[in-house]
């Protein structure tokens, strides 16, 4: 029996669409890349058109200049260890605030939930003069921390809504099996919260990783810059060195895009495990 195909053309309009604006959001992926490798001269002359000569030598004066090396370790384990504890601090307070509904745990929730439509450059003054009373300027312990008070509230917000769909039936088994309230959390539900653990975990690393402002704020010795605070070294008050900083900027996205990618795969699985119900 022969079967009828569902490719009409409104189909073949979406496809068009969809591939236009794919195109339309790689655009600026493009103008980075090709300029990176372009001498200053040919880049101001015309950025769109594709380089005369590839010039690696911008990226070799970046790794030296900005000292790579180090500021990618900075930017590393900034990231690593603010993930880590938003990640511990988030989750387990999640699942006391969902397991203990009281009047204070549902107040707490909204005080944090409230707390993600504050802007950030409103608490900026606030959160400088705080964190210099409490020796946390210039440090990248301090700025961990600050990291902490400011993503907690959407980590905490992400899990909040992930606890409710795990069955109180397997923690109740295994407080029958003498498992203790921690072992309750670790060994059964946490395991549990993996898909909204990686999302969590990629949304944390997006940000602290391309984060400028609170950086630029908590850090001012040259052997603690980030990533964004050494690529910022390039542009001068009368001297922007575009060539440089593009390429910079691509050393900069590389791992994280690279992380993203091999991130999104346990994102997919955990939406498609979530999808299914049974």
């Amino acid at each position: 029996m022969e079967t009828r195909s569902n490719y009409s053309p409104r189909t073949l309009f979406l496809e068009v669409l969809a591939l236009a604006l794919a195109l339309l959001f790689l655009a600026p992926f493009y103008f980075v890349v090709v300029n990176s490798v372009k001498s200053f001269g040919d880049l101001l002359v015309n950025s769109a058109s594709l380089p005369k000569s590839l010039h690696f030598e911008n990226y070799s004066r970046v790794w030296e200049i900005t000292k790579f090396p180090k500021v990618f370790t900075n930017s590393l384990i900034i990231t690593v260890a603010s993930n880590v504890g938003l990640v511990v601090i988030s989750a387990m307070a999640a699942y006391r605030m969902v397991r203990v509904p009281s009047k204070f745990n549902k107040l707490l929730f909204l005080g944090f939930v409230s707390a993600m439509v504050i802007p950030f450059q409103s608490v900026m003054i606030p959160l400088v003069r705080v964190a210099d009373w409490l020796n946390l300027m210039d440090s990248i312990p301090g700025l961990v921390i600050c990291y902490f008070g400011f993503g907690v509230s959407l980590n905490l917000f992400l899990y909040h809504g992930f606890v409710k769909s795990v069955p109180r039936e397997i923690e109740e088994s295994a407080v029958v099996d003498g498992c203790s309230p921690f072992g309750v959390f670790w060994r059964i539900v946490f395991p549990l919260l993996k898909p909204m653990t990686v999302t969590v975990v990629l949304l944390n690393s997006l940000w602290i990783w391309n984060d400028f402002l609170l950086p630029l704020l908590i850090l001012s010795s040259p052997d603690l810059r980030t990533i964004p605070l050494a690529t910022y070294s390039f542009f001068g008050q009368y001297t922007k060195q575009w060539d440089l900083a593009l390429a910079g900027l691509v050393l900069s996205v590389t791992p994280i895009v690279l992380f993203f990618l091999a991130m999104q795969r346990h994102i997919i699985e955990g939406i498609t495990a979530g999808s299914v119900k049974g």
